[in-house]
């Protein structure tokens, strides 16, 4: 469990409980891959969606409420982050998923495949056992097929030098935002909340997962130089270029196209040459500022719900992890 939740009590007990579920529904035979999946349900994954589930659910009716399918439902939300994460190693090669060696690098492509779509089907036995109805898994499935979508797009603009602020947001609206969205308005319609609370929710989610996801760009690029070279290293090569590197090369395309063309054959003296023109360019401060954006809706819309003491619960989490330095 990630040393964040010692700071919520309040949630803690319920996150391991969901922690309990999905480690029971991934025990498997084989017991190399078993052990690889317990590697990443124990590697620092802070079962964010989860929380934000449960946050929200908090905020209706709890006489209404069957609090062990609510965990289920909660713990779906997570099985497919993960399952992505795994699939997400696959396509770009990634030797470590959160500190230790990813299922692709230790076990080959083929044994990663299919443990991603054994995952995929976790998510589903677990949604089962959440709700029986059809508009429910109609919306799981949509969310799905956004997320898919989100990385088909990052993958179409690949060495693209002219893409646009619209096609990064497109992109990670269904990569990161989607999963915060589903798990904030699942949380609140399982809830049984008002139906302004379920509105207001979805909206919260999508721009907690945008901020979220520009803050792990500008991460990327704010680094000390020991861990700033492998992750801008990796993707700047894969032809993935994040915020900062988009609003840098705004007007300045020039000044990055001899290195950027260099693709996969980019040296970690190139990538330290791409961060200084971005700070020449202050592609990190307006990513910064653009995040600042997207944080500010996000704990604006929280502060318009109504008041509850989870409220004061969910404002300090997304502001936790929305200022965050890791």
């Amino acid at each position: 469990m990630h040393p964040i939740w010692d700071n919520f009590p309040e949630i803690k007990e319920d996150l391991v409980g969901c922690y309990a579920l999905m480690e029971k529904k991934v025990r498997i035979r084989n017991k190399d891959i078993q052990e690889a999946i317990f590697d990443l349900l124990n590697g620092g994954g802070k079962l964010l969606r989860p929380a934000y589930f449960i946050l929200f659910s908090r905020f209706g009716n709890l006489q209404k409420q069957d609090h062990k399918k609510l965990l289920y439902a909660a713990s779906s939300v997570e099985m497919l982050h993960i399952a992505t994460l795994v699939h997400d190693d696959i396509i770009d090669d990634s030797p470590t998923r959160r500190g230790t060696q990813s299922i692709q690098s230790k076990f080959g492509k083929d044994i990663a495949v299919y443990t991603g779509d054994f995952l995929f089907t976790v998510y589903f036995d677990l949604l089962a056992h959440a709700t029986d109805s059809t508009a429910a898994v109609k919306l799981n499935a949509f969310a799905m097929k956004r997320i898919l979508l989100g990385e088909l797009d990052q993958m179409h603009q690949r060495y693209n030098m002219d893409i646009t602020l619209r096609q990064y947001l497109r992109s990670i609206s269904g990569k990161t935002a989607q999963l915060f969205s589903l798990s904030c308005f699942e949380g609140a319609k399982w809830g049984f909340c008002s139906p302004s609370v379920i509105i207001s929710s979805r909206h919260i989610g999508h721009h907690i997962g945008i901020a979220y996801q520009m803050l792990d760009d500008i991460l990327d690029y704010t680094q000390n130089s020991e861990t700033l070279a492998k992750p801008v290293l990796e993707d700047v090569k894969q032809g993935v270029y994040s915020l900062p590197l988009i609003l840098a090369m705004r007007g300045h395309k020039e000044a990055f196209e001899p290195l950027l063309r260099k693709g996969k054959d980019m040296t970690p003296e190139d990538t330290q040459q791409v961060v200084h023109l971005i700070e020449k360019y202050h592609g990190t401060s307006k990513a910064q500022q653009l995040a600042q954006r997207y944080t500010d809706k996000a704990l604006n819309g929280i502060q318009a719900l109504p008041d509850r003491p989870e409220k004061k619960i969910l404002y300090r989490l997304t502001e936790e992890l929305l200022y965050r330095n890791f």
